[in-house]
């Protein structure tokens, strides 16, 4: 009877058990609304500041990943996990203790098969393993120009990523866009950045040396010069402006199949009668580009060395510019995350954790790391254009050079059929 009277018969609630009950359902499900939004937000949350603004141009930067269909706007590139990453690697990495041993014995040291065994199908994981706090100067000096700086401090340093076998292309740019004459009066110097050489040939390495001798224009240390250690190759660059030349203005990394116009460079971009930036970075702006995930690719990123949806913003490797106090903040922040054989993106990341968003170029067709089909008038209005073969270089510069005064006024005939000048459009550079 008890039972039937419990749970046939419902007792009627008064109306204030009612609205306690409600009160109680309604507080529950807001708390699991709020919840739910609180997940949705911080899944798809970047940390880093200042990671908004337009897409580049139409033309994908295909090679180096996956361009996303949402773009920037949803660029959930947390690097939390990877500063975390390198964070623990300090205790475990056997490369963080060959590196401090082998100052202390001067022995060449190896970078765990990075240039040696790597090929698109390999497992990065062990190859790339590379993290940790590494030490000031891994690797040796074979070729260094310490005293470059004593006697001046330049407006312009040039570091041009090159292989030991590339003579030629050294030699066409000592003839064309890095001789000082263009320069205008002002300091700047260039130097090639090497590493040495695949195999027993000795021949390459004695070209080298003979090369040193003679220009003063060569950076050597000993790791070996594959695609895969161009981070190395750089970071070897900034390290050198940070110790031997801290004061120069400017710095442009670059590589050694560029046109690069340096008289344009430094009048209208670097403008050296303001005073020097700080904190500057520009170049070829990459926005929301996803890791290639694809194992046979040669850009293949695997998602245990960068976990993250999104690369931070980049400027394509193939010419960048920054001043001259961003040598050392770059490095210093390398020595804490663990290397990535695309140079350009590790740049990015290292600029991500500084917090330093690179500048967009006042025109977008400045840098160019695509080769632009040559006429005088287009390439007295550019910074850079790629894929370029030593007797090209030197062809066309010197075309600019002699025509770089009228360059872009031609004769045009208009539909009335009278003659009229046109000026290129990007003269009119602010």
């Amino acid at each position: 009877m008890q039972w039937r009277r419990r749970h046939c018969c419902p007792v009627t609630m008064s109306w204030t058990t009612k609205r306690s009950h409600f009160r109680t359902h309604v507080a529950g499900l807001l708390m699991l609304a709020l919840l739910f939004t609180l997940l949705l937000f911080f899944s798809h949350q970047d940390w880093l500041p200042g990671r908004s603004g337009p897409r580049e141009g139409p033309l994908a930067y295909t090679v180096r990943g996956i361009r996303s269909p949402r773009g920037e706007s949803n660029q959930s590139s947390s690097l939390r996990s990877l500063w975390k990453e390198a964070g623990h690697s300090l205790q475990k990495s056997p490369l963080n203790l060959s590196l401090h041993q082998a100052e202390g014995e001067g022995v060449r040291v190896g970078v765990m098969g990075l240039g040696d065994s790597m090929s698109p199908n390999n497992s990065l994981q062990e190859e790339m393993g590379v993290g940790g706090r590494l030490s000031a100067q891994p690797y040796r000096y074979i070729l260094n120009e310490p005293f470059k700086c004593r006697d001046t401090t330049p407006f312009l340093i040039l570091l041009i990523a090159a292989e030991p076998g590339q003579s030629e292309a050294r030699d066409a740019i000592r003839q064309t866009w890095g001789n000082e004459s263009v320069a205008g009066g002002l300091t700047f110097i260039h130097l090639f950045l090497l590493g040495t050489g695949q195999g027993p040939d000795a021949s390459v390495q004695s070209t080298v040396e003979e090369e040193s001798r003679a220009h003063h224009d060569i950076i050597q240390q000993d790791y070996q010069d594959t695609y895969y250690n161009l981070t190395i190759k750089t970071l070897m660059g900034l390290n050198w402006v940070a110790t031997f030349c801290p004061h120069a203005s400017y710095v442009m990394k670059t590589d050694s199949d560029m046109f690069v116009n340096t008289e344009y460079l430094i009048q209208k971009l670097l403008k050296p009668d303001v005073p020097p930036r700080r904190r500057y970075f520009t170049g070829y702006l990459m926005r929301g580009y996803a890791p290639n995930r694809n194992k046979d690719s040669k850009w293949y990123m695997p998602p245990e060395l960068y976990p993250s949806e999104r690369y931070p913003i980049f400027c394509s490797g193939t010419g960048y510019v920054f001043s001259g106090d961003m040598a050392e903040l770059i490095y210093q922040a390398s020595t804490g995350i663990r290397r990535l054989h695309l140079e350009d993106v590790y740049v990015g990341i290292c600029l991500a954790k500084l917090r330093i968003d690179p500048v967009p170029p006042p025109n977008e067709f400045l840098f160019n790391h695509w080769r632009v089909s040559y006429s005088s008038c287009k390439y007295s209005h550019l910074i850079t254009s790629h894929q370029f073969q030593p007797n090209e270089l030197i062809k066309y510069w010197n075309h600019l050079q002699s025509n770089k005064h009228n360059a872009c006024i031609n004769a045009a005939k208009d539909k009335s059929g009278r003659f009229r000048h046109r000026r290129f459009h990007a003269d009119r550079l602010p």
